[in-house]
């Protein structure tokens, strides 16, 4: 049996522990959500990435070589994609930006959906999801940052702030 003193103390005892074991569990159990939802996208090299934009320019990953870029995949239905835009907007006045719309229609639709937004990044169009599939994507939104020689250095999926995009790409600029 406890004295009155013993109560006394485990009840005084600092909370902070319990608080900073909490606060590790939810850290652990985002890292492996995201380890789980990252499984089958590529690493290392980016994979091959061209097609047509809606201004009806042919445009290649190879492209975007020397400077960092933000690939950003991302469709119109989205509502996650809805509070992330303006982030990808602003990133895109500042870094490369190649966004890709899956599934999202025709490019009357997706240009329609630009302007009705007030949205000014690239947009290329994979209107079955062949390039989707062919970068391992199965949710959107979908980030990737490729560093100057064409490697993948962060891969994201679900939202992701703008700041955190900045510092992405960032690093990635002085890890080539």
């Amino acid at each position: 049996m406890m004295s009155e003193k013993q109560n006394k103390n485990k009840a005084t005892r600092p909370r902070w522990r319990r608080w900073a074991m909490d606060i590790l569990l939810v850290f652990v159990v985002l890292f492996a959500i995201h380890i789980w939802q990252t499984r089958d996208m590529p690493v290392g090299d980016a994979p091959q990435l061209q097609g047509i934009l809606l201004e009806g320019k042919t445009v290649s990953l190879k492209d975007f070589r020397g400077r960092p870029v933000l690939v950003h995949f991302w469709a119109t239905w989205c509502p996650i994609c809805r509070t992330e835009e303006g982030s990808i907007d602003s990133v895109a006045d500042d870094y490369q930006v190649l966004s890709v719309a899956m599934t999202s229609g025709k490019a009357e639709e997706i240009a329609a959906y630009m302007e009705e937004n007030d949205l000014d990044f690239p947009v290329l169009m994979d209107e079955s999801g062949i390039l989707a599939v062919a970068w391992g994507v199965r949710g959107v939104p979908s980030s990737f940052i490729i560093d100057p020689s064409g490697k993948i250095r962060h891969v994201s999926v679900g939202y992701t702030t703008e700041l955190g995009l900045r510092f992405r790409l960032w690093l990635a600029s002085w890890r080539s």
